[in-house]
C-alpha cells in the first residue's frame, strides 16, 4: 500500500496547515501531495500574527516540513509541490531552496518517479477574470472567455519573454511533458481541474458582463482533452474553491480516469486520503 494525502488551497491559513501536519504525524502518509495556492494573499497579513519571521515559505512552511521529516525519518515519507494562479510565481525560487535542501520535490512541469508510479506535476490555469498572471496560460488557443483577462493583459511578478505569453498554451505544455509516454499508472498533479465536471463548477449563475452570461464552468478545456486522450491513472485538482459544494462531489471521472479535488470553500482543511496503487477506493475529509 501507498497512502496518500492531497490538499490544494490552503491559502496560507496557518490553522489548516496545523491540522495537516498534525495528521502527517499521526498517519505518516508515504506522500503528501500539495496543489497550489500554499501561500497567503499579498493583503492577508493574519498568519504573520502566528508565525516568528516575516517569509512565509522560509519562515513556517519549509521549516515545518523539515522538522516534520526529521521527526519521522528523512525516507519516511515524500512531499510532491506545485504553485497555483494565486501564488506569485516570484516565490518559486524559495520553493527550489527548500527542494535543494531536501524538504520536499518541486515538480511543475516535470515527471518523477514514486515506487514506480510516474507522478507528473502542472500548475497553470486558463486565463481567470483575476490580474495576477505568473501560472495562467492560453488553453488551446488564444481565445480568452467572456469576463476573463488575458495572458497579455494582468501583471506577472517575474519577467516573461513576450513570445511565451503570447503563444504558449496548456495544450502545448502537456504535450511536452508527457511526449509519448506510458500514462496507464500514471498520476497527475494539477492546479486547474478539467472542463465540464463536478471539480471546475464556479458560483457563476447569473453572472453577465456586457449582458452576456458566463460560462458556469471555468476548467481547462486542453486538460479535459489530455485526460480523454490519454487516460492516465488519477489525477489531483484544485483551485475551483466551491465546486464540491455546488455539484455535492469532490470526485468525477474521465473514461477511466479518476479526478479529485481538494479546493473547498469553508474553513476547514479538505484532505484527500487515496492510495496511490489503489486510487479508486480514495476519500475525503473536512478537518
Amino acid at each position: 500500500m501507498l497512502p496518500c494525502f492531497f490538499v490544494s488551497d490552503l491559502h496560507g491559513r496557518i490553522d489548516r496547515y496545523r491540522r495537516l501536519f498534525e495528521r502527517i504525524a499521526a498517519e505518516r502518509p508515504a506522500a503528501i501531495f500539495l496543489g497550489g495556492d500554499l501561500l497567503p494573499m499579498p493583503w492577508d497579513q493574519e498568519w504573520t500574527s502566528q508565525v516568528q519571521g516575516d517569509d512565509f515559505i522560509d519562515d513556517f512552511l519549509a521549516p515545518r516540513f523539515a522538522a516534520l521529516r526529521a521527526d519521522l525519518g528523512p525516507d519516511r515519507f515524500r512531499v510532491f509541490v506545485i504553485l497555483g494562479n494565486d501564488d506569485p510565481r516570484a516565490r518559486e525560487t524559495a520553493v527550489r531552496d527548500a527542494e535543494q535542501r531536501g524538504v520536499w520535490e518541486y515538480i511543475h512541469s516535470r515527471r518523477v518517479d514514486f515506487h514506480g508510479i510516474p507522478v507528473y506535476g502542472y500548475a497553470c490555469v486558463p486565463p481567470t477574470p483575476f490580474l495576477l498572471k505568473d501560472w495562467e496560460r492560453y488553453d488551446v488557443s488564444r481565445f480568452v472567455d467572456h469576463g476573463c483577462v488575458s495572458p497579455e493583459e494582468g501583471r506577472r511578478s517575474v519577467p516573461v519573454a513576450e513570445h511565451e505569453i503570447r503563444q504558449a498554451t496548456i495544450q502545448e505544455d502537456l504535450v511536452h511533458l508527457t511526449g509519448k509516454d506510458d500514462l496507464e499508472h500514471a498520476l497527475f498533479l494539477f492546479h486547474s481541474p478539467p472542463y465540464q465536471t463536478k471539480l471546475d463548477r464556479a458560483a457563476l449563475d447569473g453572472r453577465l458582463v456586457d449582458h452576456v452570461p458566463m460560462d458556469v464552468h471555468v476548467g481547462s478545456v486542453a486538460i479535459r482533452r489530455f485526460i480523454e486522450n490519454r487516460q492516465p491513472r488519477a489525477c489531483l485538482h484544485g483551485h475551483v474553491h466551491e465546486s464540491a459544494r455546488l455539484t455535492g462531489d469532490w470526485r468525477d471521472h474521465i473514461g477511466r480516469t479518476l479526478l479529485f479535488t481538494a479546493a473547498h470553500d469553508g474553513p476547514e482543511l479538505a484532505l484527500v486520503r487515496f492510495d496511490a496503487a489503489l486510487p479508486e477506493q480514495a476519500s475525503r475529509e473536512l478537518l
